[in-house]
């Protein structure tokens, strides 16, 4: 794969996600030799997803080239391909595009939809964690519609126009409220032949409430939001099958839908050639407290697929982008300690908060025991996210397209591109 061997420390990073994307850049001035993999030229702003999806953003204002990212860094080499198996007691790397010696080898690969093993849905579920994905989603909502003003049958017509989506953490209550906002102000004007008071929006969620993680009274809030937007949300329920017809839960009722969004689970996306018991049951990495993997001596893992239980995490720290940040921060640190033969420093995560947004003009948030929500919760909310995006043309093109959404009440990029066709 024509890596120079510079007699230099080589780091191999695996992914280009959050974690990856910032150890990266933490050792440009290290003196080591950084060599990235990822199975996409370019590093995705996931929390945007749900935008794509729904016709508010273009594939491409969330996404940014990877080799464009690291064009000054000169100590910085990408090669897109597919790390395939470890082998650590040579130090190699087998990957779709050769192998790899390592002196250090970082995995922040990130996760993939969990179906918890119920192959129907898996078949034939619309999951949303690639950008892929998120076009496909979009194309299926757009076709779904067209085919409603095609069909004689009002049972089908109904099916067609209706949403569900299971899971009521963050993405699943942001999408399910840009559904919401699409009936209200946008899909009408587009098809007016259609009845919108036939078209569905449920959240299926199996607890007893939605955003976990946060407080009872942002929960509360968020049901409430979701409620004024005439989101359907369906609480300890569970999803038992679904034949992209119908929805079967286990409590035995069935609802016709032709729409079924995955938002319940997550696991790792691990890689071969660990010993199984460095991974625990959610397909996460078991790290310690400098994120280097159980059994390992010079393997680490960072971010979302990384496990560090703690007495505050019990199971991990949460799968955010800010935890992945600061363990990629602390790894690029600690690699430049040991070159100096200095002593490392633990992982301690300073949580800064969290938040989700429930359509327009409505957030929640809450930091450091202050909560709050609406308008303000809102600005909060989408302040955050132009910081976080990568490069300064998606931060300005994702700014023009809110804003013209905001004044407008419109989505531009209603596109079926490409058509989607279930397998």
């Amino acid at each position: 794969m024509n890596i120079p061997d510079l007699k230099i420390p080589r780091v191999v990073i695996v992914g280009c996600g959050f974690g990856g994307l910032q150890l990266a850049k933490s050792l440009r001035k290290a003196r080591v030799q950084i060599v990235m993999f990822d199975t996409n030229n370019y590093h995705t702003f996931q929390p945007l997803l749900y935008q794509v999806a729904t016709s508010g953003l273009e594939p491409d204002s969330i996404a940014y080239p990877i080799r464009k990212i690291f064009k000054k860094q000169k100590n910085f080499l990408f090669r897109w391909g597919k790390v395939e198996n470890i082998i650590p007691e040579k130090n190699i790397v087998q990957t779709t595009v050769g192998e790899l010696t390592y002196d250090y080898l970082v995995i922040a690969t990130g996760t993939t939809t969990n179906y918890f093993g119920n192959a129907d849905i898996a078949q034939h579920a619309m999951p949303m964690k690639s950008v892929i994905e998120a076009i496909n989603l979009r194309s299926l909502i757009l076709q779904n519609f067209e085919q409603a003003l095609l069909t004689q049958s009002l049972k089908e017509q109904e099916a067609l126009m209706t949403f569900t989506v299971v899971g009521g953490g963050p993405t699943g209550v942001e999408l399910a409220g840009a559904l919401c906002e699409l009936k209200k102000h946008v899909l009408p004007n587009d098809y007016p032949e259609l009845d919108f008071r036939k078209m569905r929006v449920l959240l299926i969620e199996g607890t007893n409430t939605v955003l976990q993680a946060m407080s009872k009274v942002n929960q509360h809030r968020a049901l409430k939001y979701l409620d004024e937007l005439g989101c359907e949300v369906w609480l300890e329920t569970q999803v038992s099958s679904y034949n992209s017809e119908e929805v079967v839960f286990e409590n035995g009722k069935v609802l016709p839908s032709k729409n079924l969004i995955w938002a319940a689970g997550i696991k790792g996306v691990t890689i071969s050639g660990l010993n199984r018991d460095s991974i625990n049951n959610r397909g996460r990495y078991i790290v310690d407290e400098y994120c280097k993997i159980k059994g390992c001596e010079n393997i680490y893992a960072i971010g979302d697929v990384a496990s560090m239980p703690t007495t505050n995490f019990a199971n991990g720290h949460p799968q955010v982008a800010p935890v992945a940040i600061q363990m990629a921060q602390l790894l690029a640190e600690n690699i430049q300690q040991e070159l100096r033969h200095k002593p490392l420093k633990k992982f301690n995560y300073f949580d800064k908060g969290t938040m989700a947004t429930v359509g327009r003009n409505r957030a929640v948030t809450e930091s450091f025991n202050i909560r709050f929500g609406g308008f303000a919760g809102w600005l909060v909310w989408m302040a955050l996210h132009l910081m976080l995006l990568v490069g300064f043309r998606n931060k300005v093109v994702v700014f023009i397209n809110w804003l013209w959404n905001y004044i407008n009440y419109d989505r531009n990029i209603r596109l079926i591109i490409p058509p989607y066709k279930r397998k």
